[in-house]
Order: structure tokens, then C-alpha cells, then sequence
């Protein structure tokens, strides 16, 4: 299962992978809980069509159950995504309305990428694509949200030694929009105005992004 042999430093994470259809929802939410780890989940849908398609192109073109990598790191306001294989075939986009559906998720990539490109390495390759990570006001929100979840969980007793798996990180985030809610009604506030204007600032923002 991706991260379980993960070795992850301040910025950089690398996730061993076997190339399997039924890999790619685990290695897609090992890629979110990451990024929210890091506190720029606005990359995460981006995020998540770069790795399934860098991860499809290893099933497909490099065999089932080819021993990958996928590492990410985060630097200069670019989330860059590799692709490590063991395949010293480089792959190059074709035209776009060729039948056969090798190189379109590459057409894909180079659209939405700010810089994307393909090197060999000493075992065999590695398909590499940069994105940006969001706007920096919403990155700051989700990092001050990260710390309030962490601190949460610290007083709840919940261990912080390891990342925390995504269902129980939902649970942390109603539990504690349930306590603000709470504290919004003693303070004479209608809770559902609150969610309503939390909700627009929502929107507005994400909008702008």
C-alpha cells in the first residue's frame, strides 16, 4: 500500500507503489493526505489527475505490477510531481487526434502543468510534472486549519506520531466545526448564519483562486 514505506521529510515525500489498477485510489489519497499534511490541499484535484495518469502510463506502458515511485516535493510555490520507473523508454506526445490513446494523458499534463518533461535515471526513468499549488491566501488558511486539527487532536488524546488517516482527520474536522458551532450558539450567535457566511467566504475565495 503507497506510504507504507514512505520516508518523508519537511517538503519531499516518496511513495513506493506497485503498478496496479487497484493501487491507484490508495496512492491518490496517500497524495491528498500529504498535501493536506503540508497544508495545500487546493493542489489535491490536480494533484490527484497527475498521479492517475502518471501511474496509468506505468500499468500500461511498463507492465501490471511494475514496482514504481511517486515522490513529491513542494518548493518555490511549485508542487512537483515524479514518476519513477524502471522502463528506459521515454515517452513523447503524439498528435492529438491520434486513435490510439497512448500520449493524450501526456496532451493532458502539458495543459495543466506549468512545465512538465521525462529523464532516464540510473535504473530506468522518471516522467516529472510541476503545478501550482494555489493562491497563497488560501494556503495560509489551510495551514492555520492544519494546526488548529493538530491541536484539537493533541487535547482529544488522539497520537500525532504518524499522519493521520484521512477518515480519522474528517472526524477531527466535524468535531470541531460541531465545538465552534457550539460556542457560536452561548455567544448568542445563529449558528447557521455563521456556517452560511463561513460558507460564502468559502466560495469567494476559492473562486478568486
Amino acid at each position: 500500500m503507497p506510504g507504507t514505506e514512505a520516508t518523508r521529510c519537511e517538503r519531499r515525500c516518496v511513495l513506493p507503489f506497485e503498478a496496479l489498477p487497484s493501487e491507484l485510489w490508495p496512492l491518490r489519497r496517500a497524495v491528498v493526505a500529504q498535501l493536506g499534511q503540508w497544508g495545500v490541499p487546493v493542489a489535491c484535484e490536480e494533484a490527484e489527475l497527475v498521479v492517475t495518469e502518471l501511474a496509468t502510463n506505468v500499468i500500461k506502458h511498463v507492465g501490471e505490477g511494475a514496482s514504481a515511485t511517486l515522490v513529491l516535493e513542494l518548493k518555490d510555490r511549485r508542487l512537483r510531481v515524479e514518476m519513477h520507473d524502471r522502463s528506459r523508454s521515454l515517452p513523447a506526445l503524439r498528435s492529438a487526434d491520434c486513435d490510439a490513446e497512448c500520449g493524450r494523458g501526456l496532451h493532458m499534463l502539458a495543459a495543466m502543468a506549468l512545465d512538465w518533461g521525462a529523464i532516464g535515471t540510473a535504473v530506468g526513468k522518471a516522467v516529472w510534472c510541476e503545478i501550482s499549488p494555489g493562491s497563497q491566501m488560501m494556503c495560509r488558511r489551510v495551514e492555520r486549519a492544519v494546526v488548529a486539527l493538530e491541536n484539537y487532536q493533541t487535547g482529544s488524546g488522539m497520537a500525532l506520531d504518524a499522519p493521520p488517516r484521512e477518515a480519522a482527520f474528517e472526524e477531527s474536522v466535524i468535531e470541531l466545526i460541531a465545538d465552534l458551532l457550539h460556542w457560536t450558539s452561548m455567544c448568542g450567535r445563529d449558528p447557521d448564519d455563521v456556517l452560511d457566511q463561513a460558507q460564502r467566504h468559502f466560495e469567494a475565495e476559492r473562486e478568486a483562486a
